[in-house]
């Protein structure tokens, strides 16, 4: 009977440190498109928030929110998009990004937090060109599968954490 308990513990055990890792999924589709948006390949710019992205990468929340954004278009280039900066490396210039490490943490009330940290500026002469850029990914589970529910940047003037979707309510309010 203990051997059974023992190892019903380690199947919930295991079968919970493979769901932590699917947490990373929606996250490493979103940083190897932007890594190659900002490497030296010239290769076309990938949109994060594409139809078939907003489709399978985010919560039902982020995309309404996002749709709503988005009818506040920031540049009449494409007149899609409600930012005119890269959300991710919280600018509009970057270098190719260098040194990057993810890691999910336990999930706590049903979100894991994937915090991303990577150098966006160290190609440059600036004295800030080795700082690291930390985003923080909040991962929730919708039918099944892990989905980013909010991207948080840390505003390095203020020292304050800049939640995506507060910014994408502040623009559906036209602010």
């Amino acid at each position: 009977m203990k051997t059974i308990a023992v190892v019903i513990a380690s199947l919930i055990v295991f079968s919970g440190a493979a769901h932590a890792a699917d947490a990373t999924a929606p996250v490493k589709e979103i940083m190897d498109a932007t890594k190659s948006n900002w490497a030296d390949n010239n290769s076309d710019w990938t949109d994060i928030f594409d139809a078939g992205r907003l489709d399978h990468l985010y919560s039902k929340d982020f995309v309404a929110r996002y749709q709503a954004a988005a009818q506040f278009p920031a540049v009449d280039d494409d007149g899609i998009s409600p930012f005119d900066y890269d959300v991710i490396v919280n600018g509009q210039d970057a270098c190719p990004l260098e040194d990057l490490t993810m890691a999910a943490a336990p999930a706590v009330n049903g979100t894991t937090e994937v915090t991303v940290r990577f150098m966006k500026s160290a190609c440059s002469d600036a004295p800030d060109a080795k700082d690291y850029t930390t985003v923080r990914f909040e991962v929730v589970e919708e039918a099944g599968q892990p989905v980013i529910d909010d991207i948080v940047t840390e505003n390095v003037e203020t020292q304050a954490r800049d939640s995506l979707k507060a910014t994408m309510a502040l623009i559906a309010k036209g602010q």
